[in-house]
């Protein structure tokens, strides 16, 4: 049997394979190293609640956080940090935002404007990430101006049967004054008549 020739292409097919094997290793790893769980993706609020934006992750090392706010009123970074350090928050949220380790966060006393696209990145060191989305939506809390209308309207109704009760005190009372002046009236007139009476 022969040895191949010196330009065979056995050992550069044998590379290409190997570096193929290596790529696909290597994408496979990166697609294990993050993953991204969110149990709830839509939240509806109403306003002033406190609200959990619920994630939870895994990956090999640890890995940078960061979350993005995304509505009709525009973007913006919220934070920013990796587990066992210190959050980097956004100015606007300073007060109103905490963090956890496994990637969630809390808004507080929420409102309408909250309302929007919440937008989580996991990076790994490695150059992995994951992405994951949670839609807030927040309204305004309608049976309190429910209740306002109903205890004004009840209001209105007390005043309104007040007036109703002073009005028909104060006709009864006319009554009774309107029939005692024609009692003395019809009395006096009675006096005048057997006055002249008695002078004739």
């Amino acid at each position: 049997m022969r040895p191949p020739p010196r330009g065979s292409r056995q050992p550069c097919g044998s590379a290409l394979g190997l570096l193929a094997l290596c790529l696909a290793a290597a994408r496979a790893l990166q697609g294990q190293g993050v993953s991204l769980y969110i149990p709830q993706a839509a939240i509806n609020a109403t306003v002033e609640e406190d609200i959990l934006l619920s994630v939870d992750y895994s990956c090999h090392g640890v890995p940078t956080i960061e979350w993005k706010y995304t509505s009709s009123w525009g973007a913006q970074k919220l934070v920013e940090w990796r587990p066992g350090t210190q959050a980097n928050i956004s100015r606007s949220h300073q007060d109103r935002l905490c963090t956890f380790d496994n990637g969630s966060i809390q808004l507080f006393s929420v409102s309408v404007r909250d309302s929007g696209y919440y937008v989580i990145t996991v990076t790994e060191r490695l150059g992995g990430s994951q992405l994951g989305t949670i839609v807030l939506h927040v309204s305004e809390i309608l049976y309190e101006d429910l209740h306002f209308v109903a205890v004004f309207l009840a209001f209105l109704a007390a005043v309104a049967a007040l007036l109703i009760s002073l009005m028909w005190v104060c006709n009864k009372c006319a009554y009774k004054f309107q029939r005692k002046r024609r009692h003395k009236l019809t009395e006096s007139a009675t006096e005048e008549i057997e006055l002249q009476d008695v002078e004739c």
